[in-house]
């Protein structure tokens, strides 16, 4: 079944939730990057869920209309059709306007073309304004078109309800979409790969973590839209900053490369991957020290991924590891037995152990505390398992041998019927395989 098939699923979902309201999610518009340039467009993560659009075919401005009718919603794209030439060489919009005109950025469907590829009716742009008025009952998605937050009077409670909604669907991915983040995670995991056989190039360049960026960065252009976020590349003590996005440094033997990265299929889902690589190919005695407590966190975690489990299950199971290995260190004096609501070893790991993944890499975020965080594992779910352990170089209550070590592993995970299906399982996790794949490909 293709993705629009299951779209329409999706919109079937939402127009049974709000009947006799009308329903609006724009894609969302251009951002100027440097005056006559803007970024690569990409649309709102719920037009994307609601639509099945894919990477250079999206249009921006386009706005997905539900109309209330007796018995459901008439559903509406309203979208720039291809660009006219029958206005002259300098009036027709195919020559004059830089942003939408097919001679300076390319063609678009014909309004036939998109109702085909996305199964619901096309309209031109110019008609949303009329479309809008009446006496409606009106959701919308705020902050994403000018013209519908101008011309529909906002309704803060409806508006952020419908919000949450359209991010709590996203919550459980149905078969299509899971197909969709094994791709993007397989040319996550490409790109990995990647970067491992270029490592001892980068060692020779002043800005070596920017020659690991780039060879990720050219995996994901190669095989998806682009990246799901900016790739981390975090070599020595840049590993202590979670994200680390300058990519600036060097890349030295001896060290560690944190590499944090994701490919966004043409699709829009993203992958997640990290992995802390010695750069020369073996880890020190304190390097994988570290590595290990990681790796059981991460491994505790992963075997608390189940249905029916609380969601806060695997990143309780992680940071009670992380715990008894500080306290065993002498780093965190109580272990097990301070509750894992203390702040106390939040000094040496910051963040959760994990999160959603789809759409976004941080997937549904709007979605409501009980439904998510508070929520239990479903079969569907996609999530990432990430512990993380960063001592800072300048921390002086740790010892020396430690301090500038970052250390971070991350996978993908579906929930499964019976427990969870690790999507990055095509690279290596415990020290000893990494350091064999490593030198494999030197």
């Amino acid at each position: 079944m293709s993705g629009a098939a299951y779209a329409a699923k999706r919109r079937a979902v939402l127009s049974t939730r709000f009947p006799g309201e009308r329903i609006v999610v724009p894609s969302g518009g251009l951002k100027a990057r440097s005056n006559d340039f803007d970024y690569a467009f990409r649309p709102h993560s719920a037009y994307i869920h609601l639509t099945a659009e894919q990477g250079t075919s999206a249009v921006p401005d386009s706005v997905l209309l539900f109309e209330p009718t007796g018995n459901g919603h008439e559903i509406t794209v309203f979208i720039r059709p291809r660009s006219p030439r029958d206005a002259g060489l300098f009036g027709a919009e195919f020559y004059s306007d830089r942003q939408h005109g097919e001679f300076w950025v390319g063609r678009r469907r014909t309004l036939r073309e998109t109702a085909e590829a996305l199964g619901v009716e096309a309209a031109p742009r110019e008609g949303l304004e009329r479309a809008l008025v009446g006496d409606v009952p009106t959701r919308v998605v705020r902050g994403e078109d000018a013209l519908v937050d101008a011309t529909v009077p906002p309704s803060a409670p409806a508006d952020a309800e419908l919000l949450a909604f359209l991010s709590e669907s996203r919550l459980v991915k149905d078969a299509w979409e899971i197909e969709q983040l094994r791709a993007a995670v397989g040319h996550t995991v490409a790109g990995f790969h990647d970067v491992a056989g270029e490592l001892p190039h980068a060692t020779r360049l002043a800005r070596g973590e920017r020659w690991v960026e780039g060879t990720f960065n050219r995996r994901a252009r190669l095989e998806g839209y682009g990246l799901g976020f900016e790739t981390i590349a975090a070599a020595g003590a840049h590993a202590c900053v979670l994200h680390w996005m300058h990519n600036d440094g060097p890349v030295r033997e001896g060290e560690l490369l944190l590499l944090d990265a994701g490919v966004e299929a043409d699709s829009f889902y993203t992958g997640d991957v990290t992995r802390t690589l010695p750069v020369g190919g073996r880890f020190t005695d304190v390097q994988r020290r570290v590595y290990d407590l990681v790796l059981a966190a991460q491994s505790a975690g992963i075997a608390a991924l189940r249905p029916g489990a609380p969601y806060s299950a695997f990143h309780d199971a992680a940071t009670r590891v992380i715990a008894q290995g500080l306290d065993a260190w002498g780093l965190r004096p109580g272990g097990a037995a301070i509750a894992h609501e203390s702040d106390l070893y939040r000094r040496y790991t910051v963040c959760g152990t994990g999160h959603m993944l789809g759409l976004d890499c941080h997937d549904c975020a709007a979605a409501r505390s009980e439904t998510y965080l508070g929520g239990v594992l479903e079969e569907g779910h996609v999530l990432t398992v990430e512990p993380g352990l960063y001592f800072q170089p300048d921390d002086l209550t740790i010892p020396e041998e430690l301090r500038g070590i970052g250390v971070r592993i991350e996978d993908d995970f579906v929930i499964t019927t019976d427990g969870a299906l690790c999507l990055s399982s095509d690279l290596p996790r415990d020290a000893d395989a990494v350091e064999a794949w490593m030198n494999a490909l030197r």
